[in-house]
């Protein structure tokens, strides 16, 4: 990589690293070590490859989404169980809000990895169905019948969430 590549791929990561931080938090299940590790791994692999990436925002999800599927293959093998707390349901103050971001923090790290991938291709990177079945490897179907257990068991594990209002889902 020559002087100029290396500036604009040092552009690059200061305009975006907040939002593919986000990305990667959510991927990783609300573990900000892991989400850490996954953008760099991303970068990395965009660095390397750097001259023939025309358009890199959509390259590094793409590689972090890939990443977090070959991190859940890993770890279906090891078959680990997370558990969390649910905070108290709190009043109509400012710390609503706040409560609400941790329990669905907290549900969303309760999902299996995959289950949690889909999610967040489809609600939080509002890609339809199709899309996400691509970049997952698998069909249509796969994909619909993910969404539904896991919103399913997102109801389950945080069933406050079900008595919200849509202008307080929204926050």
């Amino acid at each position: 990589m020559d002087a100029a590549q290396e500036r604009h791929f040092r552009e690059f990561v200061e305009t975006r690293s907040v939002a593919l931080m986000r990305l990667a938090y959510l991927l990783a299940g609300g573990d900000q070590h892991a989400a850490e590790d996954l953008l760099q791994a991303a970068l990395t692999k965009t660095a390397a490859r750097w001259r023939s990436i025309d358009n890199p925002e959509p390259y590094v999800r793409r590689t972090m989404y890939r990443q977090q599927i070959s991190t859940w293959r890993v770890m279906r093998r090891r078959r680990e169980t997370q558990s969390a707390a649910v905070p108290d349901k709190a009043g109509h103050d400012a710390t609503s809000a706040v409560d609400l971001k941790l329990t669905v923090r907290g549900a969303l790290a309760r999902l299996t990895p995959k289950q949690r991938a889909v999610l967040v291709l489809r609600f939080f990177e509002d890609l339809p169905e199709a899309e996400v079945a691509r970049i997952l490897g698998c069909g249509v179907g796969t994909v619909r019948s993910t969404t539904h257990r896991s919103l399913a068991r997102l109801r389950e594990l945080a069933p406050e969430l079900n008595d919200l209002k849509p202008e307080e889902a929204h926050r």
